[in-house]
């Protein structure tokens, strides 16, 4: 009886156990989170159109193209063709005849200079010419004695050397009048300063009332006259891209004036060191300017083509959509929706075709229109 009895106790705290963890275990499952789903977000480049057969297709074709480097400078003048305008009479500007910017012609004046050098170097002269006179006349003394007999010939030789040491003095006096811009037969203490060559005024260093001259008071350039018939476009070109230039390779210049004029230079020097700060080095392409449209400090971009030739896409110009700064194309896609893709723009292309660096390829189809189909969407 006692053995039963201890049975039906196991059972029983069994039984209670059982239920008990079973009523643990719904509770728990019932305290769970529920499964999380993801839903996708639509694409944002892709167009659904309910027409998308009034959007005409066109397959991209082959284009073979060189390489190109596009890079960024600006408009210098040659150094070489750099004229100083100096004046060797220092001393005060009177008056200046151009100013900076002015196209001046060879022989033309530039300025005034008043300089108390003109009259010491005059004086010089004066004095000159009258020691010739007087070493002439001795000569001439000396040669009727001599004839006489009166005195010995090393006596004439003494006055004869006179004679030519006078006149070398006259002539270095002279000389030194014409260095400073003197006229011996009309003199004045204004130097008049003629210019050297033809050419535009790119520096200037004097004005009225100024010092001038090769003193340390005074600016020893006064001017400084450029040929800009030929000018420097220098660039900086990245480390990564120098071994795409190189010495006598052409460049097509366009400047950021003038985007529809194309001009040509050839590089004439690559500098041998870089800009440690951002690792370019300075390339310099030499440029003809008969008409004057490169003026100093234009900006410019000079592309450089490569010598080997790859195979690149073109399409229509109007397949292509600027917007934000960047070139889309939509593709077509299944359902009837065109995606919107990023490509690199290139060169413009005979017939209304531009080439495409990057982003498409040959064959793939592009709609030809792509801002009346960005319009409809809008819409």
């Amino acid at each position: 009886m006692f053995r039963q009895a201890r049975c039906a106790v196991f059972l029983s705290a069994a039984i209670l156990c059982a239920l008990g963890c079973s009523k643990k275990e719904r509770n728990e499952a019932a305290e769970a989170p529920p499964q999380a789903t993801v839903e996708r977000a639509p694409d944002g480049n892709v167009l659904q159109v309910d027409h998308p057969d009034q959007f005409p297709l066109f397959s991209a074709i082959e284009h073979q193209a060189t390489s190109t480097l596009k890079v960024t400078g600006t408009v210098n003048p040659d150094v070489s063709r750099e004229i100083p305008v100096v004046t060797l009479a220092s001393g005060r500007v009177l008056d200046t005849r151009v100013r900076l910017g002015d196209y001046v012609k060879k022989g033309q004046l530039l300025m005034d200079v008043q300089s108390n050098d003109v009259s010491g170097a005059y004086a010089n002269y004066l004095k000159a010419v009258n020691d010739e006179r007087l070493a002439r006349t001795q000569l001439d003394r000396a040669k009727i004695l001599y004839d006489k007999g009166a005195i010995p010939k090393s006596q004439l030789e003494i006055a004869d050397d006179g004679e030519q040491d006078a006149v070398a003095n006259v002539t270095a006096a002279e000389e030194q009048l014409r260095v400073l811009g003197v006229d011996k037969n009309h003199p004045s203490a204004a130097v008049k300063v003629y210019s050297p060559a033809s050419g535009v005024i790119i520096q200037q260093n004097v004005t009225n009332a100024s010092a001038a001259g090769v003193t340390y008071a005074g600016s020893s350039n006064a001017f400084v006259i450029a040929d800009l018939s030929h000018v420097w476009v220098i660039c900086d070109v990245y480390e990564n891209d120098l071994s795409t230039v190189h010495i006598g390779q052409t460049a097509d210049i366009r400047l950021n004036a003038y985007p529809d004029r194309a001009l040509t230079g050839t590089i004439g020097e690559i500098d041998a060191v870089l800009d440690p700060n951002i690792r370019t080095a300075k390339v310099r392409i030499q440029v003809n300017n008969p008409d004057g449209l490169m003026r100093i400090g234009m900006f410019a971009t000079a592309t450089f083509h490569g010598k080997k030739a790859e195979t690149r896409a073109a399409i229509p110009a109007s397949a292509i959509l600027h917007l934000q700064d960047r070139d889309w194309v939509y593709v077509p896609v299944e359902g009837g929706k065109f995606r919107r893709v990023a490509v690199q723009s290139g060169e413009v292309l005979p017939g209304s075709m531009q080439e495409i660096n990057s982003g498409l390829q040959p064959g793939q189809q592009v709609v030809t229109n792509a801002l009346e189909l960005q319009q409809t969407v809008e819409q």
